[in-house]
C-alpha cells in the first residue's frame, strides 16, 4: 500500500524537535532560537520517514505486520524489540536497525517499516531494555537515556546484537543471512558489529566511525579492521568535520586490508540527515533520498 503523497507543515515546535534529533546531543537547543535552513519535507514513501510526524504517520498507516517481541538475553534479561515483516511470499534477510543516541522512538522503528517496505524482515530493539527504572528501556528514561545509552559497553552490544541476530536467524521467514544498519551512535555500532561478528552479511554505516567497542574518541586499529568479514558501506554528510576527519583513516586501513568498504559523502548535508531531512536547507532530503537507494541495493546484493 503506497502511503499518500502530501506534505507536512511542520510546527516550529517540531523542527526544533527534528534539529535536535540530527544533533544526536540529548541536550536541548538555545530557548526561542529558531530553527536553521529549515525546509518543509514532502512525504515520501520511498525513504524511511525523516521527521518526528512523519514517523509517527508512517507506523499508523503501515499495513506491514508488526510486533513487540522480548528476546532472551544470556545471563538473564530481555531484548524488547520491534519486529517488521515484508509483505513477500519468499524468505528475506533480516536487517537489523540500532537506533541513534536518542534511545528508541518512532523514528527508528520507521527506519525499520520502510526496510520491511522494501522487502526484509526488520528487527528494531531498544539497546535500553533492563537499564531504566525497574527494569524500563528508553520510554521509562526520559532525559536520561543519552547518559545511559553512553554507559553501555562493547561488550554488552555485541551481547545484545547477538541475541537479535540469533532470534532473526532462526525465524521461519528468514534466509538465514543477517545485516545490520545504524544512525550516529548507532552507525558506530553498526562498524563495531562488522569487527565483533564474523557471520554478519552486511553493515551499513549512516555518519558513524568505528571504535571496536571503545569509549569516545578512540578509534578501532588495524587488528580490529583484520577481523571484519561483511561488506561495509558508510554514508556520510560533507558538512559533517567530526565523523569526516575519521573517514580517510577507515579507509586507508581497509584497503590495505583487503576488506570491502564502499563510501559515499553528500555535499552539504549534516550529521544526522536522515532523521533530520528538513535540515541544511534541502540538503539533508536530497542526501536521504540518494542514500536510501544506495542502501537497499547493497542489502539485496549480500543478503540473498
Amino acid at each position: 500500500m503506497k502511503r499518500f503523497a502530501t506534505t507536512l507543515v511542520l510546527s516550529s515546535a517540531m523542527l526544533a524537535s527534528a534539529t535536535l534529533f540530527a544533533q544526536g546531543t540529548g541536550q536541548a537547543a538555545g530557548a526561542g532560537a529558531p530553527p536553521q535552513g529549515q525546509i518543509e519535507v514532502p512525504w515520501n514513501d520511498r525513504i524511511p520517514a525523516g521527521t518526528p510526524a512523519h514517523a509517527t504517520k508512517a507506523l499508523a498507516e503501515s499495513t506491514r505486520h508488526g510486533e513487540w517481541v522480548d528476546i532472551a538475553l544470556p545471563g538473564g534479561g530481555k531484548l524488547n524489540s520491534f519486529v517488521i515483516y515484508p509483505e513477500r511470499k519468499d524468505k528475506a534477510g533480516v536487517v537489523l536497525v540500532i537506533h541513534d543516541i536518542n534511545g528508541m522512538r518512532d523514528i527508528p522503528r520507521a527506519v525499520g517499516d520502510q526496510l520491511a517496505q522494501d522487502g526484509f524482515i526488520a528487527i528494531v530493539p531498544d539497546f535500553l531494555s533492563g537499564k531504566g527504572p525497574d527494569g524500563g528501556g528508553s520510554a521509562s528514561l526520559g532525559q536520561g537515556v543519552g547518559q545511559a545509552i553512553r554507559a553501555l559497553t562493547g561488550e554488552e552490544m555485541t551481547t545484545r546484537l547477538n541475541a537479535a541476530m540469533e532470534y532473526g536467524r532462526k525465524l521461519p521467514a528468514s534466509n538465514g543471512k543477517t545485516g545490520v544498519v545504524g544512525f550516529c551512535w548507532g552507525g558506530t555500532q553498526s562498524f563495531n558489529y562488522a569487527i565483533a561478528q564474523p557471520n554478519l552479511g552486511a553493515a551499513v554505516v549512516y555518519y558513524g566511525n568505528p571504535t571496536a567497542g571503545r569509549p569516545s574518541p578512540e578509534v578501532a586499529t588495524d587488528e580490529d579492521y583484520t577481523k571484519i568479514k561483511a561488506p561495509v558501506l558508510g554514508l556520510y554528510a560533507g558538512n559533517d568535520a567530526r565523523i569526516g576527519a575519521t573517514i580517510p583513516a577507515t579507509e586507508e586501513a581497509m584497503k590495505k586490508l583487503k576488506k570491502s568498504y564502499e563510501k559515499h559523502i553528500f555535499e552539504n548535508a549534516t550529521h544526522g540527515f536522515m532523521g533530520s531531512q528538513a535540515g541544511a536547507g534541502g540538503a539533508n532530503l536530497k542526501a536521504s533520498e540518494q542514500a536510501w537507494p544506495v542502501t537497499i541495493a547493497f542489502f539485496q546484493k549480500h543478503l540473498k
